[in-house]
């Protein structure tokens, strides 16, 4: 592995948030909602309510991209502001695939730097491991992150990057 990094999104006053996708529990019934935003002091913030009610439970952010030589780094690594809360960073080799390689991250309330390795991240599909090898892509073409902690709360996470290391 190199010691350089390749940046996955950084955001600044700049940030264009519409490359951002939302997506809450309600393509299930839920009734979860959450926002991406861009503070004062240039971070991403993605903010919310999670509902367990209706069968709900989670919402996500989800950014495209078009990362190719991954095999190159070991770790994705997030720049956060966190609120105590635990989430999920996804990603996907390919779009068009039905699931994602996961893994969770826990959040302190301030200022922190996630370090999470990419042969660490297990591919998932709504909820369930699947019985296919973790993550040893090439490619990334999807990042995104989730919070679904099976309880109704109130959740705020700031995001100044996203890197590959």
């Amino acid at each position: 592995m190199n010691t350089t990094s390749q940046t996955i999104y950084a955001f600044n006053a700049h940030s264009d948030l519409t490359s951002w996708y939302v997506v809450n529990d309600g393509v299930m019934g839920g009734l979860s909602g959450s926002k991406l935003t861009l503070s004062g002091d240039h971070f991403g913030v993605f903010e919310g309510e999670v509902s367990t009610k209706n069968n709900g439970g989670f919402t996500m952010i989800k950014h495209n991209c078009s990362i190719s030589d991954v095999k190159k780094y070991s770790k994705i690594v997030l720049k956060i502001k966190g609120d105590g809360k635990t989430y999920q960073f996804r990603i996907k080799d390919d779009r068009g695939h039905y699931y994602s390689y996961v893994q969770t991250f826990d959040t302190s309330n301030n200022k922190e730097t996630i370090e999470l390795k990419l042969s660490d991240f297990k591919p998932a599909f709504r909820g369930r491991t699947l019985n296919i090898p973790s993550f040893a892509k090439s490619t990334i073409e999807q990042v995104a992150i989730l919070i679904g902690n099976k309880k109704q709360e109130h959740f705020r996470l700031e995001i100044s990057e996203i890197t590959l290391q």
